[in-house]
């Protein structure tokens, strides 16, 4: 009985502990729920924010910014002398004797090869000759001129004598005797002036004689020939003993030798008519020689200024030292022509740019993020940049690649682009 007792009252304890342990998980449970909204409350909002948040599009975006800028043009140019000529003879004769040969470095005024020219020497010995018969015939003038004077001295004396002594005693002295003292006056007079005369062209003979001594002297001279400058002798055309032709009496005359200045050397590029009129003097080049691997800054030196109607391309010329001679004439160079130069230009990635027809416009993003369309005005563009002139200002955000994903006053979140370095080859603003 008593065993059936305490059964009872322990599974009736059992029932309350029971009843108490629910109660207990039921209030634990709330509790926990409630925690769990309160905490999964903000982050609800905040994903709320982002959802919004992803619908404005992205904009990649960079700066207008100021950087050197200019067009290049890459053409093949061909190395030529300074200056170069072909030395002829302006006489004609056999070369007596060529002291240079190919290769020789030579110096102004050094004689290069000596004519035989026998008819010019005794031409002009017959000149000098020429020059001395003309000085005798001064002194043979001169003393006929003292001569004359002296007998017209004589004469006039005698008449001035026989003129006196009639005025002294009219009758004395017969008037045929007086008329005759005064006609050999006069004679002797004009002999004297006719003598000076002869003077005067024998000294006008002796200027003539020297004259033509002179020339055949001076056409003697050109039977030696010299260099008119320093330079290398790039080719010799005749040997000793061969007959040279007058060069100004034969267009085909054989030449002796060519001579080049190569100290410097002109580099020509043939630039084509799209772009001469864009080419100025001081413009920056780089020149690539293949043939030595060099690589070397340049100037435009002089340009013609005119086409040439073949081609229709303009001769630009660029001034290269050649000191060492590390170049020949006839090599070819790489060159980088850089035109249009522009320092400072204001510039924004060509993928900013919106063509249509002549016009050009960018998409812009204001202070409050919105999309603004804006007309611009372009100057020297590259590959990869082009210069505004009009319609933006440094430090304007444009927006750059995909512009026709924007329309003008929409919403967008700007993105700084690496389009901002010229190298950047994305294809545009993400949405």
């Amino acid at each position: 009985m008593r065993f059936h007792l305490s059964n009872r009252l322990d599974l009736r304890a059992k029932m309350k502990n029971s009843k108490l342990f629910r109660v207990v998980v039921v209030v634990l449970a709330a509790t926990a729920l409630g925690m769990l909204g309160i905490a999964f409350l903000p982050s609800r909002h905040s994903h709320q924010a982002a959802e919004a948040s992803s619908a404005i599009p992205v904009a990649a975006t960079v700066s207008v910014e100021r950087a050197p800028l200019a067009n290049s043009l890459s053409i093949a140019g061909e190395f030529l002398p300074w200056q170069e000529v072909e030395l002829h003879g302006k006489v004609a004769g056999y070369i007596k004797k060529i002291n240079v040969d190919i290769g020789d470095r030579v110096r102004a005024g050094q004689m290069l090869a000596v004519l035989e020219v026998p008819e010019l020497n005794a031409q002009v010995a017959g000149a000098a000759a020429g020059v001395l018969h003309s000085q005798d015939e001064i002194q043979r003038a001169q003393n006929e001129v003292t001569r004359a004077e002296a007998a017209h001295a004589s004469l006039h004396a005698a008449y001035e004598r026989l003129r006196q002594a009639s005025q002294t005693r009219p009758g004395l002295i017969a008037e045929q005797e007086l008329d005759d003292a005064f006609a050999k006056d006069r004679t002797s007079d004009a002999q004297v002036e006719s003598a000076k005369s002869s003077l005067s062209a024998a000294l006008q003979q002796l200027q003539v004689s020297r004259a033509a001594h002179q020339q055949v002297k001076v056409m003697q001279d050109y039977s030696h020939i010299v260099a008119p400058f320093d330079g290398i002798v790039t080719f010799r055309y005749a040997d000793t003993g061969a007959l040279i032709q007058a060069g100004t009496s034969n267009a085909s005359s054989m030449p002796v030798v060519k001579l080049a200045d190569v100290s410097v050397l002109r580099l020509r590029i043939p630039v084509p008519e799209s772009i001469a009129a864009g080419v100025q003097l001081g413009d920056a080049a780089t020149v690539h020689v293949q043939a030595t691997g060099e690589t070397f800054p340049g100037t435009v030196a002089r340009f013609t200024g005119s086409l040439d109607r073949s081609t229709r391309t303009m001769q630009v010329e660029i001034d290269v030292p050649n000191k060492n001679y590390r170049l020949s004439p006839g090599m070819f160079a790489d060159v980088t022509l850089k035109f249009q130069n522009r320092p400072h230009a204001l510039t924004v990635p060509v993928t900013a740019l919106h063509r249509s027809g002549s016009s050009a416009t960018v998409l812009m993003v204001d202070s409050s993020n919105h999309v603004r369309q804006s007309t611009v005005q372009t100057g020297v563009e590259d590959p990869d940049r082009v210069e505004i002139t009009a319609g933006v200002n440094e430090g304007d955000r444009v927006i750059v690649g995909n512009l026709t994903a924007y329309q003008s006053g929409e919403l967008v979140r700007p993105k700084p682009s690496s389009m901002a370095n010229p190298q950047w080859a994305g294809s545009g603003g993400e949405r």
